[in-house]
């Protein structure tokens, strides 16, 4: 790999791109990928290093990963646009890559349109510039190619994919906010799936994003590398909103401090929440999944008990999840799950047979939409009946569940990384609040939690018959009835 101008001519250039990066408000930032570069600070510049990464010298040298984690607002978008332009048009990766092969620079973004967002910044730089405009060979609506066989790309945080292309750079966005239903760590799945892409390269890995909980692939990178501690080779930048961007008004700041401290503290003043922990921990919700057990048809004999988290069919998963108790274990057997968009008559329909299935004719569930859930319940025959309890009580009397591995749960991917996703945060009050996170999703974990509770609370719904089992046509026995594990549990009553 080598330069064909260095990053700071580039930035100090018209012609090139000097009008992304430039004036006095940017030299935090410019700071930060310069030093990434191994070019050396002026004193200004080395001012900024210091009070951003905790770290006397800049290395000197180019360095394998950077992550930059800064208050909203701050220019992190802009900067790595021109980061990214910098390395697909200004640097020759031709020694690195065979003949004929595209070298991949490579933006991930949270969803397909902030993914979209980045590329326009991306664009901007290029057509900002006399020079590199010249470049672009074709573009489409994800990717822009150049004439250089290099291929500018974004892609939303997916790790399908990823392996396989070689990578000139690789830059995340606000990777601390990833979310997946098919993994409880989006973020370090598709870190690892493209860092061996950047090996033969030399390629770059960044990341950026506004700090969140105290979790994840982020935190982990600042816990490790920020200050003299870290690798001299990892840098790791954390800094406020102003820090980054003087002209955010003060203002506005103090006027999000007023309404919420906690949230400012992550979203302007760019440290990491102390208020949100995780619901659960991985591995006490993955010691409660039975593998390859994936559901348990009905029993003869056996008392069954259900709770729905209903849906409108436009964006949520309508879910039913039914339980049993074996002595003082709950057992989940069933978890059924509609995906948007459907018929909610339709999925009642559907959700009544299987509880008839399991000799039901009533279903607890979650509060939603006034009276359509009982009505269309009603009209299958099910008795649809509201939870006393809101979801945050359901969420915190089913802790010692878990904890205590007073419960067995499905080989259910989705359910574990719900379980895992969930967040429990404390106001200013004091009070706990549990729920998903930014842009995730909860309603299995809710149905299950609910419907694991009812079991444990013991009450009497119905016994099915043998012949209703077999009249049920259910899937052969995946269970063994007493294969549970058997302790003492109290469980508050729904």
């Amino acid at each position: 790999m080598r330069p064909l101008v260095s990053l700071r001519q580039s930035l100090e250039d018209p012609a090139l791109l000097g009008g992304v990066m430039g004036g006095p408000t940017r030299q935090a930032m410019r700071s930060i990928l310069l030093a990434s570069q191994g070019e050396p600070l002026n004193d200004a510049e080395l001012a900024h290093w210091r009070t951003l990464t905790g770290r006397e010298v800049s290395p000197g040298m180019r360095a394998e990963e950077c992550h930059i984690f800064a208050g909203r607002r701050s220019g992190k978008s802009s900067g790595i646009a021109a980061l990214i332009t910098y390395a697909a048009c200004l640097c020759d990766f031709s020694d690195r890559l065979s003949p004929g092969e595209t070298g991949i620079a490579l933006l991930i973004a949270e969803n397909q349109k902030q993914a979209r967002i980045m590329l326009r910044y991306i664009e901007g730089a290029l057509d900002q510039s006399t020079a590199l405009r010249k470049l672009i060979v074709g573009r489409t609506q994800h990717s822009i190619r150049l004439s250089n066989g290099i291929e500018i790309e974004v892609r939303p945080a997916d790790f399908r994919g990823l392996r396989g292309p070689s990578y000139i750079i690789v830059c995340a966005d606000e990777i601390n906010f990833w979310r997946s239903e098919d993994s409880a760590n989006p973020d370090y799945e598709i870190i690892d799936a493209i860092r061996p892409g950047l090996v033969t390269t030399h390629g770059q890995l960044f990341t950026i994003g506004s700090p969140y909980r105290k979790a994840g692939f982020g935190f982990s990178m600042f816990a490790k590398h920020f200050g003299d501690k870290g690798d001299p080779q990892i840098i790791v930048a954390k800094g406020a909103t102003r820090q980054f961007n003087s002209t955010v008004p003060q203002k506005v700041i103090d006027r999000a401090i007023e309404r919420d401290p906690q949230s400012a503290q992550a979203e302007w003043l760019g440290d990491f929440r102390n208020d949100i922990d995780a619901f659960l921990p991985r591995e006490v919700v993955e010691a409660c999944v039975i593998p390859n057990r994936f559901e348990i048809p009905p029993m003869s004999g056996t008392r069954y008990f259900a709770f729905a988290d209903p849906s409108g069919g436009s964006s949520d998963d309508m879910t039913l999840a039914i339980a049993h108790r074996e002595n003082n274990i709950a057992v989940l057997d069933c978890v059924r799950v509609a995906h948007p968009p459907f018929s909610p008559d339709a999925v009642c329909a559907d959700f009544a047979s299987t509880l008839r299935a399991y000799g039901l004719h009533s279903v607890k569930g979650d509060r939603y939409a006034g009276e359509w859930p009982v009505e269309r319940f009603r009209h299958h025959g099910i008795r649809y009946e509201s939870a006393q309890k809101p979801k945050v009580e359901i969420y915190k009397d089913s802790i010692p569940l878990y904890s205590a591995q007073r419960c067995e749960l499905l080989d259910h991917p989705k359910l574990t990384n719900q379980l895992i996703g969930l967040e429990r945060r404390t106001s200013r009050g004091g009070r706990d609040s549990i729920d998903h996170p930014p842009g995730g999703h909860d309603d299995v974990a809710n149905s299950v939690c609910g419907a694991l509770l009812l079991a444990c609370a013991g009450k009497h719904v119905f016994r099915p018959t043998q012949r209703m089992v077999e009249l049920a046509g259910m899937p052969g026995p995946r269970y063994r009835q007493g294969d549970s594990m058997r302790h003492g549990v109290k469980i508050v009553p729904f």
